[in-house]
């Protein structure tokens, strides 16, 4: 566990990396900053090709940063090969040995180290608990789940006892079902070692689900860091808002601003007030967004919106209205379903929304 809880584990100071030369020049990573801590689990999100897996990559020591700095606890590890550093990689097609059995796997990584046999034995065996598989562990890695070997991956990656933990897209491959009982068994292991894990994933549920903290990432770029709540409650760009979920996006004016609050006007007319990101300057038009379970059908009094139901949309869980507003707009509502659950308005009809104080966060861009 660490020290001082709370303290940076993995601190990334202005880290680009450029592929290729001249024309060919490729700008994967443009002066990334972030500080990670111990005992945390971090998300990197984002789009493929938004450099989230390079950044991961440069973690490990696979590749070297073109500029800029990595440390691990206030030691510049940058430059070092990946075998001098104190971190491990768990891969998104696992890399087992398809010849060892589980605990073979699992203890392979601590006879490379030279580790004695009698503290491997011990390890291997604390690990398969850990993993809860000490029932296979004489079985061949070919002969068990995708499940799994994922869990044996994670193991093995766990045995050294790596200060941080990489894990790029390790649940991809698995059916959503397993997908989401591997989520809560990461978690799980996360909190029972303490060790810092650095999960990368284009699937906003699963850093959703997970994550301490989420970093999005786009173009290159983090565009914003904060707690899944955060990310998803109080996006700070357009990009952010629209990557997480679902969303509605309203054109309006900022009338005036005090402190993290804005008055906006909509083109509809009515008025509402909105949260404002971190160093947002108004300069008159702005872009609010509402997340759809956030707005709600109301009576035409007092209603931020009105317009006419165009479809509706039955998901088990939830049901969502899609209305197009009466100035061209669309917007959707989601109301949860239960047994004895309201009636939804029929399709063309006519529907007035509701937008609490609350719901609307104003957008940095």
């Amino acid at each position: 566990m660490p020290d001082q809880p709370g303290s940076t584990a993995i601190d990334i100071v202005r880290v680009s990396k450029v592929f290729g030369a001249g024309a060919d020049q490729v700008a994967a990573l443009d002066a990334v900053s972030v500080a990670i801590r111990e005992n945390e689990f971090f998300t990197l999100l984002g789009p493929s090709g938004c450099g989230k897996t390079t950044l991961l990559r440069l973690i490990a020591g696979f590749d070297f940063p073109t500029e800029g700095h990595i440390l691990l606890h206030g030691a510049d590890i940058g430059t070092l090969p990946p075998n001098k550093r104190p971190v491990n990689t768990v891969f998104q097609n696992y890399a087992l040995f398809p010849h060892m059995t589980v605990a073979e796997n699992i203890g392979f990584g601590l006879e490379m180290l030279n580790k004695p046999k009698a503290e491997i034995t011990a390890r291997v065996s604390q690990m398969l608990k850990l993993v809860r598989m000490e029932a296979l562990a004489g079985r061949r890695t070919s002969q068990i789940s995708g499940g799994q070997q994922q869990r044996v991956a994670l193991a093995r990656a766990l045995a050294p006892q790596p200060k941080v933990l990489l894990l790029d897209e390790p649940l991809s491959a698995l059916d959503y079902k397993l997908r989401k009982e591997m989520q809560i068994e990461l978690k799980r292991l996360q909190n029972e070692t303490g060790i810092t894990f650095i999960f990368v994933t284009h699937d906003q549920e699963e850093a959703l689900t997970m994550s301490d903290r989420i970093a999005v990432m786009s173009a290159g770029r983090i565009l914003q860091i904060g707690s899944p709540r955060d990310i998803y409650d109080h996006p700070a760009e357009r990009f952010v808002a629209d990557f997480i979920g679902e969303t509605n996006f309203l054109a309006g004016a900022v009338e005036s601003l005090d402190g993290s609050r804005a008055r906006v006007r909509l083109k509809s007319g009515a008025v509402l007030e909105a949260a404002v990101p971190e160093g947002f300057a108004p300069n008159g038009e702005a872009t609010i967004v509402v997340r759809p379970e956030h707005a709600r059908l109301a009576e035409g009094e007092g209603a931020a919106l009105a317009g006419t139901v165009e479809t509706i949309v039955y998901f088990g869980t939830d049901t969502h209205v899609h209305v197009r507003l009466d100035d061209g707009g669309a917007f959707t509502v989601r109301r949860q379903n239960s047994r004895g659950g309201e009636d939804v308005p029929a399709e063309g009809a006519r529907v007035a929304i509701a937008i609490p104080g609350a719901a609307a966060q104003v957008l940095r861009d």
